[in-house]
């Protein structure tokens, strides 16, 4: 081996799958083509040609790369990907030099690993399918029909540590004092304290309910309190109110293309199982008493490929 490698049965199982086929078809080493257009070949292991390709799909499979994320041949991480699949690529052919798949409990084994490849294809071709920019555009506009928009709001605050000092905070102010200033001399926030009292912008739905309830109406520039909270008397200032925009399309497009894809997919799997035999040969596990049940409408859990489809897809879908 050229370097620590970590195989996982899975990875050689797919290796003995595709050895076995092309030993198979026995193909001719000059006839082989690029898989892909403009791949570049990047070692030959006994006449096998291996595709930057595969060793882009090896460091997707095993999450040493995003799906968009570029993989550059003189990288040392590309190298140590391409010494780990020349290291599969040995280990099978030996597998099939020696005739182990010929094992009963390989063949099981083997026939496993390729459903494994054929469910992770058939999810790429369900995404596919499912995402595309009519279907975002779709499903975008009736997310903004059905949303309900929230408030954005900016606050400064004084924090005292008695209702006697608050009052007396709240005097200076009507007295003509900056609000900064109070809250930089008397607020024991230390969080706010030296910057104005400055809560920065959030939003009026993510506001504590006691602060909200008290800025509840009030116009930018109103002082209001002070008022008790969790933090002690608090006076606040409206910097400023208005409502929050809606997101963007790029900005909402990883939700969307989720939603697309794990519902087609589950749509699939659920129509795919009511149209096979299934039985289930075991009895049903025994409930203990007062343990929660699963509602009938849980969601169902989308196959293993789904997720790295669903990546792909949002590097691949642009408005």
């Amino acid at each position: 081996m050229t370097r620590n490698t970590s195989l996982t049965w899975r990875k050689l199982a797919l290796a003995l799958v595709a050895a076995s086929a092309l030993a198979a078809c026995n193909p001719a080493p000059s006839a082989q083509h690029p898989p892909e257009p403009g791949d570049t070949a990047v070692a030959r292991v006994s006449g096998q040609v291996v595709w930057a390709s595969d060793v882009k799909r090896e460091a997707l499979a095993e999450g040493l790369v995003g799906p968009g994320d570029p993989l550059d041949v003189s990288s040392d991480l590309f190298r140590q990907v391409l010494d780990e699949v020349i290291d599969t690529k040995v280990l099978a052919a030996e597998a099939l030099a020696r005739h182990l798949d010929r094992d009963p409990v390989a063949q099981r084994r083997l026939a496993s690993a390729r459903e494994r490849a054929l469910e992770d294809i058939m999810v790429d071709s369900v995404v596919g399918q499912a995402v595309n920019q009519k279907a975002e555009n779709a499903l975008y506009q009736d997310f903004l029909k059905h949303r309900t928009p929230s408030e954005t709001i900016h606050l400064r605050q004084i924090v005292l540590g008695n209702e006697a000092d608050a009052d007396a905070a709240r005097k200076a102010l009507a007295g003509g004092a900056a609000f900064e200033a109070v809250a930089m001399q008397s607020s024991i926030d230390a969080a706010t304290r030296f910057k104005g009292g400055d809560l920065g912008q959030t939003t009026t739905d993510s506001l504590p309910q006691d602060i909200a309830a008290a800025v509840a109406g009030a116009k930018a520039g109103q002082v209001v309190g002070p008022v008790r909270t969790a933090s002690g008397w608090t006076i606040l200032r409206v910097e400023e109110r208005g409502p929050e925009p809606a997101p963007t399309l790029d900005e909402v497009r990883p939700q969307l293309i989720r939603f697309l894809a794990y519902d087609k997919i589950k749509d699939l799997v659920l129509t795919l199982r009511s149209k096979s035999k299934i039985e289930t040969l075991i009895p049903p596990p025994h409930s203990a008493p007062g343990a929660p049940t699963e509602p009938a409408s849980a969601p169902l859990v989308p196959p293993p490929g789904a997720n790295a489809a669903v990546n792909a897809a949002s590097n691949t879908v642009t408005e």
